[in-house]
């Protein structure tokens, strides 16, 4: 199974597979639109805006797990992104990340990185990056900003 075999759904409730950005970056992040990461919009606008014309995008994907900090649907979320933070890079349905019902995306995240940082996410706003054939060759904890990665994205564009 590869990163490109597993799809996932828009706020718009369109269902699409992962295979869409085949040959490109891919930063894939669950967020909150209540949390104290949420400023961290900005700096995925951002990362987003400089490398997308190379190649690179961010997927962002709601999430209530951690302290109900995203009580809304993913329309919702949407919104708030993008009225509040001016996101403009794809958006998602609410999903779980992990337990019984985390969602086959971040299942396949977390066994590729086992052992990095344990195997469940720890909270919002933890971040993989995929390089451009799908192998999924980052993990970063909540703390690590958009910022700071500028570097690896650049190594894998």
């Amino acid at each position: 199974m590869s990163i490109y075999d597993i799809s996932v759904t828009t706020t718009k409730h369109e269902t699409y597979a992962l295979s869409k950005y085949a040959g490109q970056a891919m930063l894939i992040v669950n967020t909150a639109s209540e949390c104290g990461f949420t400023k961290q919009f900005d700096g995925l606008e951002k990362v987003y805006q400089q490398f997308k014309d190379q190649g690179f995008v961010v997927l962002g994907f709601p999430c209530n797990q951690f302290g109900n900090q995203e009580p809304g649907d993913g329309a919702e979320a949407e919104q708030n992104c993008r009225l509040n933070y001016g996101v403009t890079f794809p958006m998602h349905e609410k999903i779980d990340v992990n337990g019984d019902n985390a969602h086959p995306l971040f299942q396949y995240l977390k066994k590729e990185t086992k052992g990095l940082l344990g195997d469940n996410i720890k909270w919002n706003f933890t971040k993989f990056l995929v390089d451009k054939e799908g192998n999924v060759v980052g993990r970063y904890a909540p703390t690590k900003t958009p910022e700071q990665l500028t570097s690896a994205i650049e190594q894998y564009l």
